[in-house]
């Protein structure tokens, strides 16, 4: 309820790593829309919108500009060909059942009702980036969190950062999927009760796999990674310019990673039902 004292949990998504004291986003000089004011205050309203939400709310919209729009457009019009020759068979199938309008941004409530339907999954609006635990902990209880942002219009195909392209893109549909949703839902209960040196061996795991993952199909190699899915840059360039190495759990949990560039080695896995069974069972072990 409201009146409710808050939890650390919920103290956190209310003021995540990238709001500063008060509650505006900060942005590495480096950002496409560091010096952009307009665009700086695009980021504090939307912020705010999740700031203030609570569980049991209804998930609050977000009125879009006609050139956040044109964003969307633009990225679907340059990744949807890319999908057709890179993702794997269950992502497509997935995306096709979700049918995410690809010329206006989907509201989260929307895409709620059919997650729910599909596998009782629900993306909560978060302002920003939050700890592994806080992240991956709510996958355990089948919620995403997602941010509500679009990425700077003189980049709209490149984010240094999580947006609605990668949450919507990238995760949403994989949502839809028992198999995607199970293998999530493993990641967030393992996450619940780690250690914190197992928290960064999980938390490296699922960048690798359910944002960077690979997988073999058809004799070839598709992804099935959010990361990847949602990334028009990377997408279209990975095999011939990341390393890409078998699937080996162990060598993955060590290996460090960069959120804000190219990732230099990938992994392949198997098929993702037997890559589900794989990762699943490595998570019941920690």
């Amino acid at each position: 309820m409201r009146g409710d004292k808050p939890t650390p949990e919920e103290l956190e998504l209310r003021a995540p790593d990238r709001l500063d004291a008060a509650g505006l986003v900060q942005l590495d000089p480096d950002h496409p829309g560091f010096r952009d004011r307009v665009y700086r205050g695009r980021r504090d309203a939307i912020a705010r919108i999740a700031f203030e939400y609570r569980d049991g709310d209804p998930v609050p919209t977000v009125t879009y500009t006609e050139a956040e729009q044109e964003v969307w457009r633009t990225v679907w019009e340059n990744l949807a060909p890319l999908h057709e020759r890179y993702a794997c068979g269950r992502y497509l199938e997935c995306s096709r059942n979700l049918k995410l309008d690809r010329a206006r941004i989907p509201q989260l409530a929307d895409v709620n009702g059919a997650l729910g339907r599909a596998t009782g999954f629900r993306m909560r609006p978060v302002a920003g980036l939050v700890s592994d635990r806080n992240f991956l902990g709510h996958l355990g209880r089948s919620v995403f969190l997602a941010t509500q942002y679009m990425r700077h219009p003189s980049r709209p195909l490149y984010t240094p950062e999580p947006d609605v392209v990668h949450e919507l893109v990238g995760h949403a549909a994989t949502f839809c999927d028992p198999g995607f949703a199970r293998l999530n839902r493993a990641f967030g209960e393992a996450a619940t009760r780690a250690a914190p040196e197992q928290l960064a061996r999980i938390a490296r795991v699922y960048w690798y796999t359910l944002e960077f993952g690979l997988c073999e199909e058809g004799g070839g190699v598709k992804a099935y990674g959010a990361g990847l899915l949602s990334s028009f840059g990377e997408l279209g360039r990975f095999a011939e310019h990341a390393e890409l190495r078998p699937l080996d759990l162990e060598l993955v949990a060590a290996t460090p990673y960069d959120p804000t560039d190219y990732q230099k080695i990938l992994y392949v896995a198997p098929d993702l039902t037997r890559t589900a069974e794989i990762v699943s069972a490595w998570l019941a072990r920690l």
